[in-house]
């Protein structure tokens, strides 16, 4: 058998591309799921280190990176995201996995479990964000310790809804450097998954920008729902995470069989920023769930 496996499946809405990296492996496999929504997989793809022991499946949610983009909001909800994860697994016979969630893709990730899906070894919630009124709070705050100049340029083009001027796009950028992704440069995968976003999904269901969160999502908090999570978890973050140390734990500590690791030279892509500990605490994690 090939060691990478790669093509399309359908879903609900379009197809989906795939590729399962170190597909010849016996272990249980890893499904990745991206952020976003819309920001594709490219950027998690310092995790194929760990298929040298296990697959570790990459795909690309519908209406971005190397799947389809259909012109069709009413496809851009949690509700069908969860159904596509369910198909991913069904096609490619995934029936006993670990799930690795980041940003978005811990969203998506926990309305899929509270389905109750069988099989499912271990969790991984990576920068978990499970209540979007809290997230929109700590990035204001976050914001304000931001240079007085950044702040008035964010503030003027959102009170005039000037979201694609230059200017605000430069301001926002300098946020996502110190609270996004801390590493100078960016790495090439986080500038692909750049390049291959999908602006409608994330424009429907986030918003103008990871601060002004005016989708769909606004309002989504299953806060008061981790508690009936099952399986073994893992939070992890960065000590200067958007999805902040104080908000992980605070989720972490209501959830049964989890634990938390910060990273403390990290921001958002901790799995990027501080790749090989990064490695080493989710193959550890992994381990573990499988020795149990």
């Amino acid at each position: 058998m090939s060691n990478i496996q790669e093509g399309h499946i359908a879903v609900t809405g379009g197809n989906v591309w795939y590729r399962i990296v170190g597909a010849e492996k016996k272990g249980t496999p890893l499904i990745t799921l991206h952020g976003g929504p819309g920001f594709p997989h490219d950027y998690l793809e310092s995790l194929e280190a760990l298929a040298d022991e296990r697959p570790v499946v990459f795909y690309d949610q519908l209406g971005c990176g190397n799947s389809d983009r259909p012109d069709d909001v009413s496809l851009w909800t949690v509700e069908r995201f969860v159904q596509e994860l369910g198909q991913l697994r069904a096609a490619l016979h995934l029936d006993r996995a670990h799930l690795l969630g980041q940003s978005w893709g811990t969203i998506l990730t926990m309305d899929y479990l509270l389905t109750k899906p069988k099989g499912i070894a271990s969790v991984i919630f990576a920068s978990g964000c499970f209540s979007i009124p809290r997230f929109a709070a700590d990035a204001r705050m976050l914001l304000q310790g931001m240079p007085a100049e950044i702040r008035e340029i964010i503030e003027r083009n959102e009170a005039a809804g000037t979201f694609d001027s230059e200017e605000y796009q430069g301001a926002v950028f300098a946020f996502y450097a110190k609270h996004v992704c801390r590493l100078d440069p960016w790495p090439d995968s986080l500038m692909a998954s750049l390049g291959g976003l999908g602006q409608q999904v994330y424009g429907t269901m986030w918003g103008a920008s990871e601060f002004t969160i005016n989708g769909s999502l606004a309002t989504y908090d299953r806060t008061n729902r981790l508690g009936e999570l099952n399986v073994p978890i893992l939070y992890t973050c960065g000590r200067y995470d958007e999805v902040t140390p104080e908000a992980s734990a605070a989720y972490q500590q209501i959830t049964p069989r989890s634990r938390l690791v910060v990273f403390e030279n990290s921001a958002h892509m901790a799995h990027l920023e501080e790749r090989e500990l990064y490695l080493n605490t989710v193959r550890e994690f992994l381990h573990e769930a499988e020795a149990r």
